[in-house]
């Protein structure tokens, strides 16, 4: 098979939760645990570092390989998901695995794939893991899928964990409470090995010290150490909140020697090393657009709040949401003298522009619908004038079809 026809093959037979949702979660690490068996352990071939959370935790794992990598040494990326080509998920020294080793990895293994009914995030991650133990990276750092307690990274022993911001998302799966979406994203914290908690959240920090205490870990959170300011190529005021983390996690790393020089170094060339995109990505500047892959409650309080900081004389939105997104907590966040373009972004789980019209109604918020997120993006490019402002988000696919 070709790349792309390996790449239809992989999406088309493989459950797949960005496309399909709760459906094609598997709430059980057996599946990754046969496959990676089979793999002859590949995880156990390499160190790590396990980043969990509900925002932040892809930055803070492009800034944690970044900054390894200015200190010289040869750093795994695995994160999720991808915006433009499956590749981004797996990465060594900002480089994407080859199409080569991704159709040799699927030839060699799909007929123990195909017999077994593995999702598609586990199939993933093994790949990742194999792929990483063959390349003998010094170090990788693993970002967590979904939770935590049963996302199929969740198999290794790192020598580090980092847990950044907790809030509201995938509620259908991890729980309807902050405590219970915490407890959910503590499963990741391993005997013996130390972790670090980005925010203190008065709420739930109870959930992080006790299982901490219960696997005698140590325990630190981040946000409560007073630290040295450094810039970021990555925009937006909210990754100040992921770097405090990101200082305390290098800090607390063991055997590897990581100075000041790489830290600055490596939180300046982000997305040079890494090929991160849509984090307060400028894709333009005249008029100035601006796109971001926040799409929870926490997440787009602190865009929308960054976006009221800019100069523009209108705010034009395009946006696209999954179904299962509660509207209702999230639409009030959105000013009501704006214009609004709402599509539905290309999969399954895409809601329909029409139903997120209807509700956006309910809060003032005045557009039109489109029949595709390019649609809308059209449409706004021939609305807006120079010194508009256009935003582009609601959903890591809208962000992606417009990239």
């Amino acid at each position: 098979m070709t790349y792309t026809e390996t790449l239809d093959w992989m999406f088309a037979q493989l459950p797949m939760y960005q496309q399909k949702g709760k459906i094609a979660y598997n709430s059980k690490l057996d599946g990754i645990l046969t496959l990676t068996n089979h793999l002859d352990n590949p995880q156990k071939q390499f160190k790590s570092i396990h980043v969990a959370g509900t925002n932040g935790k892809g930055s803070s794992s492009h800034m944690l390989a970044s900054i390894l990598q200015e200190a010289g040494y040869r750093v795994g990326l695995y994160t999720s998901p991808h915006l433009k080509d499956f590749r981004e998920r797996i990465r060594i020294n900002g480089k994407p695995v080859s199409e080569t080793y991704v159709v040799n990895f699927i030839a060699a293994h799909k007929g123990f794939i195909e017999a077994r009914s593995f999702s598609f995030f586990e199939m993933t991650v093994g790949m990742a893991f194999d792929y990483f133990a063959k390349e003998n990276v010094d170090v990788a750092v693993i970002e967590v899928g979904l939770g935590g307690r049963l996302d199929s990274t969740n198999i290794i022993i790192p020598e580090i964990t980092l847990i950044t911001n907790i809030g509201y998302d995938h509620m259908d799966i991890l729980g309807d409470t902050l405590e219970k979406i915490a407890v959910e994203k503590a499963g990741v914290i391993k005997q013996h090995v130390p972790v670090v908690v980005s925010e203190y959240q008065p709420d739930i920090a109870l959930v992080f010290l006790e299982k901490a205490n219960e696997k005698m870990s140590e325990i630190t959170f981040a946000s409560q150490k007073k630290l040295s300011f450094y810039p970021t190529s990555l925009l937006g005021d909210y990754q100040k909140r992921n770097i405090k983390g990101v200082l305390v996690t290098l800090d607390k790393l063991k055997n590897f020697k990581v100075d000041e020089a790489h830290i600055k170094n490596g939180l300046q060339n982000v997305v040079m090393n890494t090929g991160l995109q849509g984090r307060w990505q400028l894709l333009r500047k005249n008029p100035k657009v601006i796109c971001d892959t926040a799409h929870n409650l926490e997440g787009l309080s602190l865009v929308l709040a960054q976006l009221l900081k800019e100069n523009y004389k209108t705010l034009h939105f395009v946006l696209g949401f999954v179904k299962e997104k509660d509207l209702d907590a999230i639409l009030p966040l959105f000013p009501t003298n704006a214009c609004y373009y709402f599509c539905k972004p290309n999969i399954p789980r895409g809601l329909n522009a029409e139903i997120l019209l209807e509700q956006a109604k309910k809060y003032n918020l005045k557009g039109r619908c489109y029949a595709s997120v390019m649609d809308a993006y059209k449409a706004v490019n021939e609305q807006a004038s120079k010194a508009d402002l256009i935003y582009i988000g609601g959903s890591n696919f809208t962000v992606a079809e417009v990239l």
